[in-house]
């Protein structure tokens, strides 16, 4: 099983023969953001066997990025995700768009994914209408790994996700602060303590920044993933962290 981080929340899960690719996000700039670290995914990224978005927000549901994918690719979406982003249902004349909710579970290639909760707003705009529930998901193959999208600490967070192998984990974001729905460095680390997997990867923090502010807290850019891998030696010691650059994987060794 290998894990290729992109970048922000845009990963690639390689298990069984499929390749599973979270959020896609395939620009330089979003609205008031700026990709200040590593190169955007290349072309092969933009060909999964299957892609998963966590939630409506902009940096995760990017229509430009998903319209990169390559005709036919398979798109799980929160349920009333089309409803609620008119963009998605021109989308669907070119992807499989499958729209999916807690519990629910879709068979591609040689793994199942299976959508888990998150503590999260699911609104596309910060106010007004809209709400859907924002999701995680377990990509069960040969290992089990865990793609928290965002979200905050919730008490059933182990008893939903079940055990894992891998554990893809928000440890920042895109500006100088975290409000309600958020994981930090900190909080990251007690969720590995909770759900206990082998191995993890932080991601979502260290590639967009908002215009204008390079030299505003800075370490708040900088600082999340060296933070989860101290923070996570305190608090969850037995699991591995592997702390990627923009690019670069790990392969992980399945228990037998």
């Amino acid at each position: 099983m290998e894990i290729t981080w992109w970048g922000h929340a845009t990963v690639t899960i390689r298990d069984s023969g499929t390749t599973v690719l979270t959020d896609p996000l395939f620009t330089r700039r979003l609205a008031h953001l700026r990709r200040r670290r590593g190169a955007l995914p290349p072309p092969g990224a933009h060909r999964p066997d299957v892609a998963v978005i966590s939630h409506l927000h902009a940096d995760h549901l990017h229509l430009r990025s998903l319209a990169r994918l390559a005709p036919g690719t398979p798109l799980l979406v929160p349920r009333g995700a089309r409803r609620a982003v008119p963009g998605l249902r021109r989308l669907a004349r070119r992807l499989e768009v499958c729209e999916v909710a807690e519990g629910d579970r879709v068979g591609v290639g040689g793994v199942s994914v299976r959508a888990v909760p998150a503590a999260h707003d699911g609104r596309r705009l910060p106010f007004g209408p809209g709400r859907v529930p924002a999701l995680g998901y377990v990509v069960e193959g040969e290992a089990r790994t865990y793609y928290a999208g965002d979200t905050d600490l919730f008490d059933t967070m182990a008893r939903e996700t079940g055990p894992v192998d891998m554990a893809l984990l928000p440890v920042g974001g895109w500006g100088p602060g975290l409000g309600h729905g958020h994981l930090n460095a900190e909080r990251a680390a007690e969720a590995l303590a909770r759900l206990r997997p082998r191995d993890a990867v932080p991601v979502h923090y260290g590639t967009y920044w908002p215009l204008g502010m390079t030299c505003v807290r800075p370490h708040e850019f900088h600082a999340p993933g060296d933070e989860f891998v101290r923070q996570a030696a305190r608090l969850a010691p037995e699991v591995r962290v592997h702390r990627l650059g923009h690019g670069e994987s790990v392969r992980a060794e399945v228990a037998g």
